[in-house]
């Protein structure tokens, strides 16, 4: 079995086959959609009009914690386009080393390659929405403050976090098929654990803390909210430095797993 480091640099050799199934990825998803990628942009829009008409006319100004009750709209924008990044990613990569059997007992090549690139693929989507984030961000009156240049730290933080997930359950799925549908129901109670439609200083302090520890995509939601809406705060350094430290452990324990089950796969498929 080769080590992590070596299997790192002998996935790197195999990047523009990666690149091939991005683009593949993103095909297939629009192909014969009527809309095409534009989904991408409205899918964001009508959940977050769907919140803002629950949690900001029914319950005005009773999520936003610390951040103005005017900025509603674009606040749960900043999460929504995250979070559909992740549950697209996680439920994407599950398939993606057993909807690629064939291929597998074909043609050899690093099989991490697969949930990497679904996860590329997602990050692609997620790169497109934000340009309907800045718009609305422009139209809320929201002025973007130098912080906003911390924006790629935290997107690849968040990229660093998908990836361990999705190696982890990619190879659990190859033994355990059931996997997605477990995952259907966790991402369910995941959504409602994660400060999508709330900001997480409504908790009080004790679950605040309980909810950081358990759960890395709750840092990372108030990250994007701090850069973008924080009106030039800046993100605590020790914060961001244990989000990212957390999330390069998830990618250190999900390589690992999915490096000792892959020479398990062959048999498995």
């Amino acid at each position: 079995m080769l080590t992590t480091p070596k299997s790192i640099v002998e996935a790197w050799k195999y990047r523009e086959l990666v690149k091939n199934l991005v683009i593949r990825d993103l095909k297939v998803r629009y192909k014969s959609s009527f809309l095409g990628f534009i989904w991408s942009l409205l899918n964001p829009l009508l959940m977050m009009l769907v919140f803002t008409a629950v949690f900001g006319v029914m319950m005005p100004g009773s999520a936003v914690g610390s951040f103005p009750a005017r900025y509603f709209p674009v606040f749960l924008l900043c999460a929504i386009l995250p979070w559909n990044w992740l549950s697209s990613a996680v439920m994407g990569s599950i398939q993606s080393i057993v909807g690629n059997a064939h291929l597998i007992k074909k043609v050899y090549f690093p099989r991490e390659i697969l949930p990497t690139a679904v996860v590329i693929s997602n990050m692609v989507n997620f790169l497109l929405a934000l340009i309907v984030l800045f718009l609305m961000l422009l139209a809320f009156g929201v002025k973007l403050t130098m912080v906003a240049l911390l924006l790629p730290v935290v997107i690849v933080i968040q990229m660093v976090f998908l990836l361990g997930v999705a190696f982890l359950l990619s190879a659990l799925n190859v033994f355990y098929r059931d996997t997605e549908v477990i995952m259907e129901v966790l991402l369910l109670a995941w959504f409602f654990l994660t400060p999508i439609f709330y900001d997480i200083k409504v908790l009080s302090p004790r679950y605040e803390r309980l909810m950081y520890i358990i759960n890395p995509m709750a840092a990372i939601i108030s990250s994007y909210r701090v850069v973008l809406l924080g009106e030039g705060s800046l993100p605590a350094f020790d914060f961001m430095a244990r989000t990212f430290v957390t999330a390069l452990v998830v990618l250190l324990i999900g390589y690992t797993f999915f490096l000792r089950k892959a020479r398990l796969f062959g048999e498995e498929l």
